[in-house]
């Protein structure tokens, strides 16, 4: 093993570290795909995970200087192909090897730094907040599981951004109490939070239904290698989403709707199984 080797390798453990600690529930996803795609998907998450606390975590310093000098690292790393950030190491590393668009990187960057002022959107600003925030990276992640099959990788674009949306969206419900109260925020456009309505959050609902329904179809068409991934947290999600749709506003307002984590490992052990 030569220097570099050690060096790229102890980068991806931090991915791996970072992805292990700040989520359960993705970190069961990853172990449910071939293992040929693990190391890459925790390059991924820990580079998107490490622009989120930037702009959602770091109060005690100026966020907007860290971010910026995330994003001018970030530049730095896919330009010259190394980084002695070892997150960002383990991603550019990744990027290249996947063939991936820059503009998913600049689309990405645009919505993580929109967090640090903007707080109401409309419609254009909301589809292009989801795109940059979760679409994008469902399609890096699509890059890795396509293989460098461009074909395949455009067939599936469409649904893997729906299925990205709806992701987000059901953590903009589930989060909608801690974002207004904490950052200001309310992501969902025309929304009134002090003035919120049952109907509104049904017809939110009913939005995010049919994103769902596209990523399920994506999703029975993904390779096999990566599918009972996608699908583990696809279960994950449609468990939040109902219980979110049994809540009543007021609910949602006060709290945050969790899944336990004992139904988490039961869909996690039923999909080892083969029982899903």
């Amino acid at each position: 093993m030569t220097q570099i080797d050690l060096y790229q390798r102890v980068s991806l453990a931090c991915s791996k570290l970072l992805t292990n600690a700040y989520s359960t529930s993705f970190s069961s996803g990853i172990k449910t795909l071939s293992s040929r795609f693990h190391d890459p998907i925790y390059a991924i998450y820990g580079f998107v995970r490490l622009a989120d606390e930037i702009v959602d975590t770091f109060h005690q310093h100026d966020k907007k200087v860290l971010f910026d000098r995330f994003k001018q690292d970030t530049y730095w790393a896919l330009e010259e192909k190394i980084s002695l950030n070892p997150i960002l190491e383990s991603f550019q590393r990744v990027y290249h090897e996947f063939e991936m668009e820059q503009e998913l990187v600049d689309a990405f960057l645009y919505s993580m730094e929109l967090d640090l002022f903007e707080t109401h959107y409309d419609e254009a600003g909301y589809k292009r907040y989801i795109y940059g925030s979760a679409e994008v990276v469902g399609l890096m992640c699509l890059h890795v599981f396509c293989q460098g099959d461009k074909s395949q990788y455009n067939a599936l674009k469409s649904d893997a951004c729906a299925l990205g949306s709806a992701f987000q969206k059901i953590n903009f419900l589930r989060d909608i109490k801690s974002d207004f109260d904490e950052r200001g925020r309310v992501y969902f456009p025309g929304i009134d939070y002090l003035n919120m309505t049952e109907k509104d959050k049904k017809e939110i609902e009913a939005d995010i239904q049919l994103d769902f329904d596209a990523g399920l179809r994506g999703i029975n068409r993904l390779p096999l290698e990566a599918r009972k991934g996608v699908l583990l947290a696809y279960l994950y999600y449609t468990k939040l989403f109902e219980r979110i749709k049994r809540a009543p506003l007021e609910q949602i307002k006060a709290e945050r709707v969790r899944v336990p984590d004992r139904e988490k490992l039961l869909i996690f052990i039923k999909m080892k199984c083969g029982l899903v």
